[in-house]
C-alpha cells in the first residue's frame, strides 16, 4: 500500500464502521457461576467455537516507575485457580514494569461474539522450572524467539536482526531444550473480574466479580 490517506478518507472510513450487526449470544448474569476462572472458560471457549480469531490474544495494561501506563497485546497460556498466566522475558519493558509495580490489567476482546472481558490484579512471577517447562511446550519458533533475546531494545539495523534470528533459529533446532534464563511465566491474580456482553440496542451487560478480603467473590451488575 502506498500513499497517505487523507483526514478526509480515514474519517469517512471510521464513521462507515459498524459493530455487532447480527445476532448475538444472550447472557443471563443471575445463572452466573460464583467465581470468574469458570465463566471466563466458558465465554473463551464459546468465542474460539464462534469463529474468534486468535481469542487467546490479550492486552496487558501496566506502569513504568513513573507511573506512566503502557500497553501491548501478549497471549494467554492458560487460567485456573491462581489466575491468568503469561509469559515474557524479565528484561523486557513489561517484565521490568512488573518488577517495580507489580498491579496490572488484563483485557480481552471478542467481536464475534460482542464480549469483553477485563482483569484487574497482582501479578507474580514463576519460578524457574516453570518457567522452563513453559516454554518447552511452546513451538520451535516461539523458542528461537526467546533465544533472540534483547526484547524491548534499541535495535540498530534489520540486518542484525536477521543474523541473530537466524542463530537462534539453527540453535532451536539442534538444542530444543536450550536454556533461557531471562523468560519468565507469570501469573496475574484477579481481584476484579468484568464480563462484558454487548448488546444491538446499547444495552449491555456488565457484571462485575469483586475479591472480598475474606476470599469471597462478590457479583454486582454494572451500567452500560
Amino acid at each position: 500500500m502506498t500513499g497517505e490517506t487523507s483526514s478526509e478518507d480515514f474519517r469517512a472510513t471510521l464513521r462507515s464502521l459498524r459493530v455487532w450487526d447480527g445476532p448475538l449470544p444472550a447472557f443471563d448474569p443471575g445463572a452466573a457461576p460464583d467465581e470468574p476462572v469458570a465463566l471466563f472458560r466458558t465465554w473463551f471457549t464459546h468465542a474460539a467455537g464462534a469463529g474468534q480469531p486468535e481469542p487467546h490474544t490479550m492486552s496487558l495494561a501496566t506502569a513504568d516507575g513513573e507511573g506512566r501506563p503502557d500497553v501491548r497485546t501478549l497471549m494467554l497460556h492458560d487460567v485456573d485457580a491462581r489466575g491468568w498466566h503469561f509469559a515474557s522475558h524479565s528484561t523486557s519493558a513489561k517484565g521490568v514494569q512488573l518488577a517495580g509495580r507489580p498491579d496490572a490489567a488484563l483485557g480481552f476482546y471478542w467481536p464475534a461474539v460482542a464480549r469483553q472481558v477485563r482483569v484487574r490484579g497482582r501479578v507474580t512471577a514463576c519460578g524457574p522450572e516453570e518457567s522452563r517447562a513453559d516454554l518447552a511446550v511452546r513451538s520451535r519458533g516461539a523458542l528461537a524467539a526467546a533465544l533472540t533475546g534483547r526484547q524491548s531494545e534499541v535495535l540498530d539495523s534489520e540486518e542484525e536482526l536477521t543474523r541473530t534470528s537466524a542463530a537462534a533459529w539453527e540453535r532451536a533446532g539442534a538444542e530444543p531444550d536450550a536454556p533461557v534464563p531471562t523468560w519468565t511465566r507469570y501469573v496475574l491474580a484477579a481481584a476484579e473480574v468484568e464480563f462484558f456482553q454487548g448488546d444491538p440496542a446499547r444495552r449491555h451487560t456488565r457484571l462485575r466479580y469483586r475479591l472480598a478480603p475474606e476470599g469471597a467473590w462478590t457479583r454486582e451488575l454494572l451500567w452500560p
